[in-house]
This record gives structure tokens, C-alpha cells and sequence, in this order.
């Protein structure tokens, strides 16, 4: 079993490598319209389908040897293999892999959320020429996301975190011929990457600080290290877990990486990248538990991430987005949980939200493909035309509202609890705990909000109102009654149940007070939303937010804050370096040729062939120095 954590990192690797270099070979045929062969595209979901479920398989092997410790408590020794070092001249970095019950949880998700992907993208990308390389890249993904996961070393993680900023760039840009896609790319790539820079620094002060790159002798050391080192070094790391989790202010390139396909939001939002933040803090909880300011720094974040991207995903009427600003909004709500003390609790909500997160995006893929538009304005009535959807969807929504039976309710309460519990001391100062538990009480308000106003808007109604709506350019409506292909159908239904049950696996202890509390919560905001749609059924219940709903649409204008203050002074330093290379250094450059080629015209009047014209000369010089000889003797 000690081969289990490599073998669970290196198959999804190998079949990247697999699906990337021999999909295509020897079978090079193309259709009459020039794209890849069928027999490329199924060998390549072999290729890609066959590993990431036998990963899986190993992850779910070893969740059960360590007997899904990290919830019981009773956590056994760690299982660690250890494949050598490589030196660097200071400390040495550690070829190290380890399977504790935070890590075998959390592979667990990635793996299974990951092949539900690789299944569901085969109907998805049908005929797409380009699915070889996507299906390899997601591969990829998953297998940096388990390095970061099962990496015993903080420099072998930090390998597996900039892997997964590659393969996002290239998964959202898939459609790159779009301008939109391929900004959202980039965009993704830059605001993770100044994250990492803080990141990377951060490792470099705990590994300094405890002697060590070892995850186990860091952890070790922290009754050693200084507040000082301790405060620096999380508020570092923090800079990246901002980037890759979408905390605030780094998190607006979540909603804009929606541009790529649907089966990649439902992995980037549920079970890689986004999970890796929450992942490291509470891979490294003891150090951030020691790190009082640092602690209060999160909790602000989350307050205000938690809240605000709960409002703005109330305003979206792309259902894509919808989710994303949710994702924003449940993640900030999992970093309040560590904010408050409970590793345990943000974990919990963690796993369940993979569970029904990817439920729901796999859902609005189906939607998606089936109405040819993400606006919710182009939906309605489809509960008919898709019914198995339908009731995928509700089970994904209750989860995310946090209703009973569902998985959410349970994993929102424990996250609730231990802010409440934060209340009565803790490494929180009482001002930062009040707000954040506010401010999460609110956020389950808005959510029931805007949940309800997405399934209404989605799947009630009658289905004359998707006519009402012109088509998007370029897309059409479908208007038969079939559902999507069994292979997204399949995965649907599967993530369906972990949505509606995982929360039982927590068990069942509840904070009575607490979960009353935030069920009322829950159902006043859907309540609010479903009489404003009764009201008027074609009107978008989101009207209730009255002049703060252009602001909330626009995600409270971070955007243009961020455009007038780093966007547009770039581009006009760029265009002054432009400015400056063209101007100067290239008017240099062409200023020389010409000043030589006019001094090379007047010396060429001295060297026009005269013979008699070359002799006076040599007279009138050698007359010269004579002259000055006799003169200066």
C-alpha cells in the first residue's frame, strides 16, 4: 500500500502523456470536413477515462485504510514513502509523498469529481477536434492537484500548485478562436501567478525558519518559530490562497474563466485549483492557528468575499455565472470556518461542496446544450423537456441552500457552529467574530436567494418564455423533449447522490439553535424570491434588490477598480516603452546609419580619383606642418 500515493499521482500523468502522444497515432484520418478521426477521439477517452477511475479506485483503497480519519478524530499514523532528495546547495527538497486523512479526503474528491468530468466530457466535446488534448490536459490537472494533495515536501507542492496554473490556462482557453476565451485565459494566468509570488516566498520563510521543506518538520518546528516568522510566513502563503481559491480582492477571474467549457468549470470549481487554497491552510493549520493577526486578516477576507459574491451571483443572468460568484461565495464561507478554529468543519463543507458544486455545473451543462444560450432570460419550463435534470438540479440547489437531507445542511452548520463558537474566544479578536458570523448569517439569507431565483428561473414556468427571448448570435434554441447523451446523463446522476446523502458521513452532530437559525435564514431569502416571481412570472425576481442591482450585476465595479489602477497604467507604460524603443533607441539606431552616410558624402568629395587633386593636398599638409614646426620651435 506505501505505492498507493505515487501510483494514485502517476497514473492521471500517464495518461496525459498517453492522450497527448499516441491518440492520434498511427490514426491520422481525417473527416470529409478535416477533423480528427472518431477512432483518435475514443481512443483518447480511453486513455483518459481508464487511469483517472483506477486512481480513484486507489484514493477510495486508502481513504478506507485510514478509515476517513480526519472526520473521527482518531487519526492513525500517516502512511509516507519517500523517493530520495534533490539537492540545492542550502536545504534539500524532499522526494517525499503522504497519505494522512486530510489527504486521502480530499484525493478521494479529486479523483472521483475528475472522472465524472472525463465521462461527462465525452458527450460534451462530441466530434470537438481538439478533445485529445483537452481530455490529456485534464489528466494533467488532476494529477498536479493530487501531488499538492499527497506531497510531503511544501517545494513538491508548490510544483504541483504552478502545474495546475498551467493546465487551467490551457482548459479555459480550449476555445481559444473566441477573444472572450482566450482573455479569460490569461486573465486566470495573471491573477494566480501574482498570488504565487507570494506564495512561493512564504514557503521559502517556513522552510528558512524550521530548517526544513518538510511538510512533517515544519509542522514540528512551530512551537519554535517566532510570532514574527510565523505571522509573515502565513500571511504570505496567503497571498496565494487568495489567487488559486478565489479569496478576496484576487478573485475575479473566477467568473470570467466561466468562457471555457462547462465540464471544466464544474473541475476548477469543485475538486482543483479553488479546493487547493482551503487545502493548504488547513494542511498547514497549526501553523496559521498560531498566526493570531493572520487569522483576523482571513476572516475579513471571507466576510466580505462570502457576502459580497452572494449578491452579485443574485444579479447574474448567465447561470454559468451564477455558479461561479456562488463557488466565490462558498469558498469565502469554507475560509471562514478556518478563520474560526475548525479545520475539520471548512474540510466537511469542502467535500460536500465538490459533491453538489460539480452536480450543478454538470446540470447547467446539460441546460446549456440543450437551450444553446447560458441566459436564464432564453429558459423556463424545462423540468418537462428535461426532467431527470430537473430533479439533479433541485438536489444540487437544496445542498447548496443547506436544506435538510441534503449534504450542505449538515457541513454549513458545522461551519456555522464553530463561528459561533468563535464568539466565545478563540485567535479571533471579538470584533473580527462577530462580523464574520454576521456576515455568514447573511450570506445563507442571500443564498436561499439566489438559488431559488436560478431553479425558477431555469426550470419553472411555462416554456413559452424561452420563445420570448431572441437567440444569442449564433446559437439557436433546441425545443426537442430529449435529454442530454448518457454519458453526461450518467455522472449527473451519480454526483447526485453524495449531494443529497455525503452530509450523513459527518455525522449528526448538529447545533440545534444553530441550524434552526440558518434553515430560516435559508428559506426567508428563497421565500422572498419565490413570491417576487409569482408576482409576475416573467419578470426577474432579482428587481427586489432595487438600485443595488447594477452594482451587485457588476460584481460592486472591482473590475474597473482594478482596470484604473494597474490595467490602464500598464498599457500606458507599455505604450511609453512602445513610444520609447520606437522614438529613441530605433531613432538611434536609424539617426547613426544616416549621420554615417552624410559624413561618408562629404568625405567622398576627398576621394574622387584626381590624381593632381591628391598631390596638392599632400603638399598643402606637409606646407602645414612645416608652418607649425617653425612656428612652435
Amino acid at each position: 500500500m506505501t505505492s498507493f500515493p505515487l501510483l494514485i499521482v502517476v497514473l492521471p500523468f500517464a495518461a496525459a502523456a498517453a492522450g497527448l502522444l499516441l491518440s492520434r497515432w498511427p490514426h491520422r484520418r481525417a473527416d470529409s470536413a478535416g477533423q480528427v478521426s472518431a477512432v483518435a477521439n475514443r481512443r483518447a477517452a480511453w486513455f483518459a477515462i481508464a487511469p483517472t477511475a483506477v486512481s480513484a479506485a486507489l484514493a477510495l483503497v486508502l481513504a478506507s485504510a485510514q478509515g476517513f480519519a480526519f472526520f473521527t478524530g482518531a487519526e492513525p499514523q500517516p502512511l509516507t514513502a519517500e523517493y530520495g532528495t534533490i539537492g540545492t546547495g542550502g536545504l534539500a527538497i524532499s522526494l517525499t509523498l503522504q497519505a494522512n486523512g486530510l489527504s486521502t479526503v480530499i484525493g478521494v474528491l479529486v479523483t472521483l469529481v475528475a472522472l465524472a468530468v472525463q465521462v461527462y466530457s465525452v458527450g460534451y466535446l462530441h466530434g470537438d477536434p481538439r478533445y485529445p488534448s483537452y481530455s490529456a490536459f485534464i489528466s494533467l490537472f488532476t494529477s498536479a492537484m493530487l501531488l499538492v494533495v499527497l506531497s510531503g515536501d511544501l517545494l513538491l507542492l508548490y510544483v504541483g500548485w504552478e502545474v495546475m496554473g498551467l493546465c487551467s490556462y490551457l482548459l479555459i482557453g480550449h476555445w481559444w478562436e473566441d477573444r472572450a476565451n482566450s482573455r479569460a485565459a490569461v486573465k486566470a494566468f495573471l491573477v494566480t501567478r501574482l498570488g504565487d509570488v507570494g506564495f512561493l516566498f512564504g514557503i521559502f520563510v517556513l522552510g528558512a525558519a524550521a530548517g526544513s521543506f518538510r511538510i512533517a518538520d515544519v509542522l514540528a518546528s512551530v512551537p519554535d518559530l517566532s510570532s514574527g516568522t510565523l505571522v509573515t510566513a502565513t500571511l504570505l502563503l496567503l497571498a496565494g490562497v487568495a489567487g488559486k481559491s478565489a479569496q478576496m480582492p484576487l478573485h475575479t477571474w473566477l467568473p470570467d474563466a466561466m468562457a471555457g467549457p462547462t465540464p471544466i468549470s464544474a473541475l476548477i470549481h469543485a475538486a482543483t485549483m479553488v479546493a487547493a487554497g482551503i487545502f493548504v491552510v488547513a494542511r498547514l493549520f497549526p501553523v496559521f492557528a498560531q498566526a493570531g493577526p493572520t487569522m483576523d486578516v482571513l476572516a475579513v477576507m471571507a466576510a466580505l468575499g462570502m457576502l459580497g459574491a452572494a449578491l452579485a451571483a443574485l444579479a447574474q443572468d448567465d447561470l454559468k455565472r451564477v455558479l461561479a460568484y456562488s463557488t466565490i461565495s462558498q469558498l469565502a464561507f469554507m475560509a471562514g470556518g478556518l478563520a474560526a478554529g475548525s479545520d475539520t468543519a471548512a474540510i466537511f463543507h469542502l467535500v460536500t461542496h465538490g459533491a453538489f458544486k460539480a452536480l450543478l455545473f454538470l446540470c447547467a451543462g446539460v441546460v446549456i446544450h440543450h437551450v444553446g444560450s447560458n441566459l436564464m432570460s432564453r429558459m423556463g419550463g424545462l423540468r418537462r423537456a428535461l426532467p431527470l435534470t430537473f430533479a439533479a438540479t433541485t438536489i444540487g440547489f437544496a445542498a447548496l441552500m443547506g436544506l435538510p437531507p441534503a449534504s450542505g445542511f449538515f457541513s454549513k452548520d458545522s461551519v456555522l457552529a464553530a463561528m459561533d463558537q468563535a464568539l466565545g474566544g478563540g485567535t479571533l479578536t471579538y470584533g473580527v467574530a462577530l462580523t464574520l458570523y454576521g456576515s455568514a448569517l447573511a450570506t445563507v439569507a442571500v443564498t436561499g436567494a439566489y438559488a431559488t431565483r436560478a431553479w425558477l428561473r431555469t426550470f419553472l414556468g411555462e416554456p413559452g418564455a424561452v420563445a420570448l427571448a431572441e437567440p444569442a448570435p449564433g446559437t439557436a434554441h433546441v425545443v426537442d423533449a430529449r435529454e442530454a447523451p448518457l454519458t453526461m446523463l450518467v455522472p449527473v446522476v451519480l454526483l447526485a447522490v453524495p449531494a443529497l446523502l455525503l452530509g450523513f458521513a459527518g455525522g449528526l452532530h448538529l447545533d440545534i439553535g444553530v441550524a434552526l437559525t440558518s434553515l430560516v435564514l435559508a428559506l426567508s431569502g428563497a421565500g422572498l424570491v419565490y413570491a417576487a416571481w409569482r408576482s409576475a412570472p416573467l419578470a426577474d425576481p432579482a428587481r427586489l434588490l432595487g438600485p443595488l442591482r447594477v452594482p451587485c450585476e457588476r460584481a460592486f465595479y472591482l473590475d474597473n477598480v482594478y482596470a484604473a489602477l494597474f490595467a490602464r497604467p500598464v498599457l500606458a507604460l507599455a505604450k511609453a516603452v512602445v513610444a520609447t524603443d520606437t522614438h529613441v533607441v530605433d531613432g538611434a539606431v536609424r539617426g547613426s546609419g544616416k549621420t554615417t552616410r552624410g559624413l561618408s558624402g562629404t568625405l567622398r568629395f576627398a576621394q574622387n580619383g584626381n590624381v593632381q587633386l591628391y598631390i596638392s593636398g599632400l603638399l598643402a599638409g606637409v606646407l602645414l606642418i612645416v608652418v607649425g614646426a617653425v612656428m612652435f620651435a
